[in-house]
C-alpha cells in the first residue's frame, strides 16, 4: 500500500510540474500550425545541397511532431519533390524536439537541457542531410530535347491521370481556406488534434517515470559511474528500438538523472528514444532506400554518442543536476510556479485529453457518416498527421472530390468519379502505409 501511495504521489508530481509548460507549448504549436501551414514548407526542401538540409533542420526543430507523425510528413515531402538529403534532415531533427517539448524540458530538466536539445537536433539534422547528399544521390530529372522544354508543363495533367488544375475536381481541397477564427483553429489543433496525438505516449512516459522513481534504488546506476562510454552505450541500446515521443521522454530522463545516470547518457535517451524505433526503421528503409536508412541511423546513433560524451566532458554534472526539478531525497524543489497554477493546469490538461478524445472521435465519425463513396482499408496510420498526409496526397488524384481517413478503423473513404483504384494504392504504399483494398 505504501508503494502505491508513493507511486501515485510521484505520478501527480510529474503531471503538476509539466502541465503548465505543456499547455504553453501546445498553444505555441497551434500558433505555429495556423500561421505557418505545411503547404508553405515544401518550397524550401527541393535541392540536394547544404541550404536545403539547413532549411529542413530549421523547419523541423519547432514542429511538434514525434516519429509517428514525422514519418508520413517527411515521406510526403520526399514524394512531393523534397530531396533525400532535406527529407533525412527533417526526419532526424524534428522528432528530437519541438516547441511543446522545449517548454516541457525547461520545466523538468532546466534551461541547460532546454537549450541543448534543439542545438543537438539542429546539428544532427544538418549532418544527416549533408551526409545523405554525399552518399545517396537523388535520381536526376530526365533531360528533354524538346525545344520548349523550359516551359512549365504538368505531364500528369497531359496524361489526365494524377492531378489537374480545376479546383472543382478535388485536387486542391487540401488548400481550401478554413473560415473559422484563427483562435478557434489554434485551439482545435493544439488541444484536440495535437494533444490527442501525443496523449498516449505522454501518459506512458508519466507512468514509466513514476514507476522507475519508486522501484529503482537511488544508487541503481552508480555501478556505471566511471564507465562513461559504457553507460552511454547501454542507454543507447535501450533507446533505439523503443518508441517514446520527445515530450514523453522528459519525465523518464528526469528520473534517470535522479537515479544516477550521467547527463550525457540522459541526453542520449532524449535523442535516440524519440528519433528511432522499429516502425521508423522499417518504413524509411522501404520508402527512401537502404542507403538513406543507414545514413539516418548512423547520424542519430553517432550524434547521440558524440554529444552525450561531449556533454559529460564539458559540462559539470552537478551544474546540470542542480536545474532538475527533483531532489535525491524524494523531496521536490524548484517549484517556480504557484501551486494554484500547477493544479489548475493539471486539471485542464487531463480534462483536455478526455474531452478531446471524445470530440475528435465524434466529429470524425460524423464526417465519415456524411461522406459518400468507396471505403478502402489502409493499415499503418497511427495519428492525425498520418491521416492528414493520406488525405492531402489522395486529394491530388484527378476525379477525387473528398477524402476522409480514420486511423482507428484503418479506413479511407473516397468520394468522386473517374479516379483509378490502382493510383490510390500506389500513393498509399509510397507514403509508407499498406493498402489492403
Amino acid at each position: 500500500m505504501e508503494y502505491i501511495q508513493q507511486y501515485i504521489g510521484e505520478l501527480w508530481y510529474l503531471v503538476m510540474e509539466m502541465a503548465p509548460w505543456l499547455l504553453l507549448g501546445l498553444t505555441f504549436a497551434g500558433i505555429f500550425k495556423v500561421y505557418f501551414p505545411q503547404k508553405h514548407i515544401d518550397r524550401y526542401l527541393g535541392k540536394s545541397n547544404f541550404k536545403s538540409a539547413l532549411n529542413a533542420s530549421l523547419l523541423g526543430i519547432p514542429m511538434p511532431l514525434c516519429s509517428c507523425g514525422v514519418i508520413p510528413t517527411g515521406i510526403s515531402f520526399f514524394k512531393n519533390g523534397a530531396s533525400k538529403g532535406a527529407s533525412n534532415s527533417f526526419l532526424i531533427s524534428t522528432p528530437q524536439t519541438g516547441v511543446d517539448s522545449i517548454f516541457a524540458t525547461y520545466s523538468m530538466l532546466g534551461w541547460p537541457f532546454a537549450i541543448l536539445r534543439p542545438i543537438v537536433a539542429f546539428v544532427t539534422g544538418i549532418a544527416g542531410g549533408v551526409l545523405t547528399n554525399v552518399f545517396v544521390k537523388d535520381k536526376p530529372e530526365p533531360k528533354s530535347t524538346f525545344p520548349f522544354a523550359n516551359l512549365s508543363i504538368d505531364v500528369a495533367t497531359v496524361k489526365g491521370e494524377e492531378t489537374c488544375d480545376d479546383d472543382s475536381c478535388g485536387c486542391h481541397d487540401d488548400e481550401k481556406i478554413d473560415n473559422r477564427h484563427a483562435l478557434v483553429r489554434v485551439a482545435d489543433y493544439a488541444f484536440i488534434e495535437m494533444l490527442q496525438d501525443i496523449a498516449k505516449w505522454l501518459i506512458l512516459g508519466f507512468l514509466l517515470a513514476a514507476l522507475i522513481s519508486v522501484v529503482l534504488p537511488d544508487d541503481f546506476f552508480g555501478r556505471f559511474q566511471g564507465l562513461g562510454m559504457v553507460e552511454i552505450l547501454v542507454v543507447l541500446l535501450a533507446s533505439v528500438p523503443i518508441y517514446i515521443c520527445a515530450t514523453g521522454s522528459i519525465p523518464i530522463a528526469a528520473v534517470l538523472l535522479i537515479k544516477g545516470v550521467s547527463p550525457g547518457a540522459a541526453l542520449v535517451f532524449l535523442m535516440a528514444g524519440p528519433a528511432t524505433n522499429v516502425a521508423t526503421i522499417t518504413v524509411l528503409g522501404k520508402t527512401m532506400g537502404r542507403k538513406s536508412l543507414i545514413v539516418y541511423l548512423a547520424t542519430i546513433i553517432g550524434g547521440a554518442v558524440f554529444f552525450g560524451w561531449l556533454t559529460n566532458l564539458l559540462i559539470p554534472a552537478d551544474f546540470l543536476l542542480s536545474k532538475v526539478a527533483m531532489l535525491h531525497d524524494g523531496a521536490h524543489e524548484h517549484e517556480v510556479l504557484p501551486k494554484w497554477l500547477q493544479w489548475s493546469s493539471s486539471v485542464l490538461l487531463i480534462g483536455s485529453m478526455l474531452l478531446g478524445y471524445f470530440l475528435k472521435d465524434f466529429f470524425k465519425k460524423r464526417r465519415i457518416a456524411q461522406s459518400t463513396g468507396e471505403t478502402f482499408r489502409v493499415e499503418g496510420m497511427t495519428c492525425s498527421h498520418c491521416e492528414a498526409n493520406v488525405v492531402r496526397n489522395l486529394q491530388k488524384i484527378k476525379g477525387v472530390k473528398s477524402v476522409v481517413a480514420d486511423n482507428k478503423s484503418n479506413t479511407v473513404k473516397i468520394s468522386g468519379s473517374g479516379y483509378k483504384t490502382d493510383k490510390v494504392k500506389e500513393i498509399v504504399n509510397e507514403l509508407g502505409y499498406r493498402f489492403i483494398g
